[in-house]
């Protein structure tokens, strides 16, 4: 079944909401009368604007889906366009089919009369100065927040990383974005964590493997540890297991909606001494005396 409204917007069938909106306002930009002088540029931008209202509403573009260019009389949308004449108004013709009340569709924005000619379909929509970037920044900027140098489009700037931020997340860069007649758009960073060879991270709970010596996991003692956050003295019972796990309290990650840190989770990891550096005599006792099961 033909569908030509997506081939006026030069996307796939299968494009995102955010797919064909960035198809249509790259051809916006490009066949606006107000920059392109060429002829046809004005009806090929009314065709644009007609297949964005429809594909950019969700109830319209379920049922262009479903039925296709039979909803244009077979034809697909450039020549049912072509042969409705001038003047004549695209909008209340794609109204007409697709049902919707007064003041046009109204899903992208327009307002309505705007510039001489365009019927329905108003005036032309600000363009998109926001510009996307991504950065890697190492696990413990993400953990205890700091500062980001950035060089990007000849310009060079430090970011402020927030206390917390998980990997995926965005930062907005006020007025580092495109420019644009006076006007600035923003830069967007999704930011990509390095992983660490210290650290897991599952929400704002951290877990760190420590080495302990069996001594210290035999008899008990301390054990200094260096955490992310600061350096702390760990008591330790006796008996203590391997992957046995310590929680320590607000030595995790900040929870940006609550405000409140989680916890860090150390994980023992009981280091053996190696057989040949023990004394002999000792090693004699340990053959003897340690149980079979052990």
């Amino acid at each position: 079944m033909a569908k030509s409204l997506y081939e006026t917007l030069g996307v796939s069938e299968n494009a995102s909401a955010d797919e064909i909106k960035k198809a249509y306002r790259k051809l916006a930009r490009k066949y606006h009368p107000d920059v392109n002088k060429d002829e046809g540029a004005e009806d090929k931008f009314k065709e644009i604007n007609a297949a964005y209202e429809v594909l950019s509403d969700k109830e319209k573009k379920q049922q262009y889906d479903q039925f296709g260019d039979s909803m244009f009389g077979g034809q697909n949308f450039h020549d049912f366009a072509r042969g409705q004449g001038q003047g004549v108004d695209l909008d209340e013709i794609l109204r007409q089919m697709f049902g919707g009340g007064q003041g046009g569709f109204g899903s992208s924005g327009f307002s309505q009369g705007g510039f001489g000619g365009f019927g329905g379909f108003g005036g032309y929509e600000e363009p998109d100065l926001d510009t996307q970037a991504q950065i890697t920044i190492p696990f413990d900027v993400a953990i205890l927040g700091g500062k980001q140098h950035i060089s990007l489009n000849n310009d060079s700037f430090d970011i402020k990383i927030p206390e917390g931020i998980s990997d995926g997340q965005k930062i907005r860069a006020k007025g580092k974005g495109k420019s644009y007649q006076g006007q600035r758009g923003d830069l967007i960073i999704k930011i990509n964590v390095a992983s660490s060879p210290e650290y897991e991270r599952d929400g704002s709970t951290l877990t760190k493997k420590f080495d302990i010596p069996l001594k210290t996991a035999l008899f008990g003692g301390k054990i200094e540890i260096k955490t992310i956050h600061k350096t702390i003295t760990l008591k330790v019972p006796e008996n203590t297991k391997q992957n046995q796990k310590f929680r320590v309290k607000e030595l995790g990650v900040l929870d940006r909606k609550t405000s409140t840190r989680g916890d860090l989770h150390l994980k023992a990891n009981i280091v053996l001494p190696k057989v040949d550096e023990l004394d002999e005599d000792f090693k004699e006792i340990l053959k003897e005396k340690l149980p079979e099961n052990l």
